[in-house]
């Protein structure tokens, strides 16, 4: 936003009114709290709505965000994180380029990544000005994270971060309208632990009617764990805490104490992922990065959400799914990680998937290095196979698929994890540290533009998935 000038008309919602920004014709209503303060007996229960409130309310700064640690220093020189914490983090954003349209512009509503962990809709990249300019009302929403938002814990509901996005999308259908949105025109559209939410959206009965098309960047469908393996995280949690696993101890905890305990975990799991300590669905799904994330419990995922997906749930919505055709060279390579991985090492890693090992052989030979080979081969095994894999599962509906190639210089990460992200929302100036100082403005263009095209007609402007020939590549 370049100029401006706080003279938004106030807009009534469920909650009360709220005044915005006018920034060139662009309108920005921001912090609005679609669910209660996740805080003392509400922190590990299901969303509540919101306390009314009298007069017109400011919704012209960002609000808090939920609570988390920052990225490490290898991934936080590339990623931008903000970290402002408050009790009211369960807020959205909504752009708009009319809120007097009368419900007419296609909707889209972005569901951030961060390993179920980090991140927040106050991210400069992740403004949604760009879609507005282009004729889409776009929302940013929060939820919540890490242990509030994903430790399974006895007698807490789970997937309290995933009904926190359903509470959401169900503020969305009760009040876009009244920002211009079409609540029957909704996309919602996420990247990495986003992206994996989009299919547990897609997989869950709760959130059946309250979008009409997704967007998955750089997720699978597997993001799911057994309930009593999630229970194993949440019992090395409580035992580092010296607390009992229960929601009433856990609810007695202050932050930092919660979120030290949950950095503890992780790293704990990194350094030593035995399935028979953390679960073999933890340490699958996870890969050493993710040690909190959504679970079946039977209500808000009744199956595995790619599993769900193939039986048909979610079969009438058109789908735009696809991967970085450098994913792991983000966590591996800028991390160091990828130099210091012996040959040894990586037919460890590899051979615990089907043709780990002859691949990593027939890379080395063609002159791949160890660590080239496994950021390779673990792209294609959490990225672009479950992605093609839910895209040929569904036999009915439409899904168009994408493969973004375009190599960022920074840190040798080339089309890395998030790496797409400033190009999907034309803010390329918002990036330079994740995509160089000088990227490529035609492919912002054109990425932008297909999934703007795609919230508006389910049409991103190449044919649905059929083979190979039908992917979609950014390059």
């Amino acid at each position: 936003m370049t100029h401006t000038d706080v003279t938004a008309p106030a807009v009534s919602t469920t909650g009360g009114r709220v005044s915005g920004l006018n920034a060139d014709g662009i309108f920005a209503y921001l912090g609005i709290p679609y669910a209660a303060p996740p805080i003392g007996e509400a922190a590990f229960a299901a969303p509540a709505p919101p306390a009314a409130w009298d007069g017109v309310r400011p919704a012209t700064e960002y609000g808090p965000t939920a609570p988390q640690v920052g990225y490490p220093a290898p991934v936080a020189a590339l990623l931008d994180n903000v970290i402002v914490l408050g009790d009211d983090y369960l807020n959205l954003n909504v752009w708009t380029p009319d809120p007097s349209a009368g419900g007419r512009l296609p909707v889209m509503v972005w569901i951030h990544g961060g390993a179920f962990t980090r991140g927040s809709n106050r991210i400069e990249m992740y403004a949604g000005d760009t879609f507005a300019r282009d004729g889409v009302v776009c929302v940013g929403i929060n939820y919540r994270l890490g242990t509030a938002g994903f430790a399974s814990i006895e007698r807490a509901p789970d997937n309290r971060g995933l009904l926190d996005q359903i509470a959401a999308l169900h503020w969305v259908r009760d009040n876009i309208a009244a920002f211009g949105g079409d609540p029957d025109n909704v996309t919602v559209f996420g990247e990495s632990a986003g992206a994996m939410s989009v299919a547990s959206l897609l997989a869950s009965p709760l959130a059946a009617g309250l979008f009409q098309r997704a967007v998955m960047q750089s997720g699978n469908g597997s993001a799911a764990a057994d309930p009593a393996d999630a229970r194993k995280v949440t019992a090395r949690m409580a035992q580092i805490l010296e607390i009992e696993a229960t929601v009433e101890a856990f609810g007695k905890l202050g932050v930092e104490d919660m979120l030290q305990a949950q950095s503890t975990v992780a790293l704990k799991l990194m350094l030593d992922p035995n399935p028979e300590v953390w679960g073999r669905t933890v340490v699958d799904v996870g890969m050493g990065i993710m040690s909190q994330f959504p679970v079946v419990d039977g209500k808000v995922l009744t199956a595995l959400p790619h599993e769900a997906i193939s039986a048909g749930a979610g079969a009438d919505i058109p789908l735009l799914a696809g991967w970085n055709a450098d994913e792991f060279r983000f966590f591996l390579v800028a991390t160091g990680g990828a130099q210091a991985v012996t040959e040894e090492a990586a037919a460890g890693i590899l051979g615990r998937g089907p043709g780990g090992l002859d691949y990593l052989r027939s890379r080395l030979d063609a002159g791949a290095s160890p660590g080239e080979a496994v950021s390779e081969a673990l792209t294609a095994r959490a990225f672009s196979s479950p992605t093609t894999a839910i895209a040929e599962s569904r036999t009915t509906g439409t899904t168009h698929v994408y493969e973004f190639g375009y190599r960022s210089p920074q840190a040798d990460i080339q089309a890395g994890h998030a790496v797409e992200i400033p190009f999907v929302f034309d803010h390329l100036e918002s990036a330079h540290a994740l995509v160089g100082p000088e990227p490529d403005q035609r492919v912002a263009d054109e990425m932008h533009h297909a999934w703007v095209s795609f919230a508006a007609t389910g049409d991103p402007g190449w044919a649905a998935h059929r083979s190979a020939d039908d992917v979609q590549r950014f390059v």
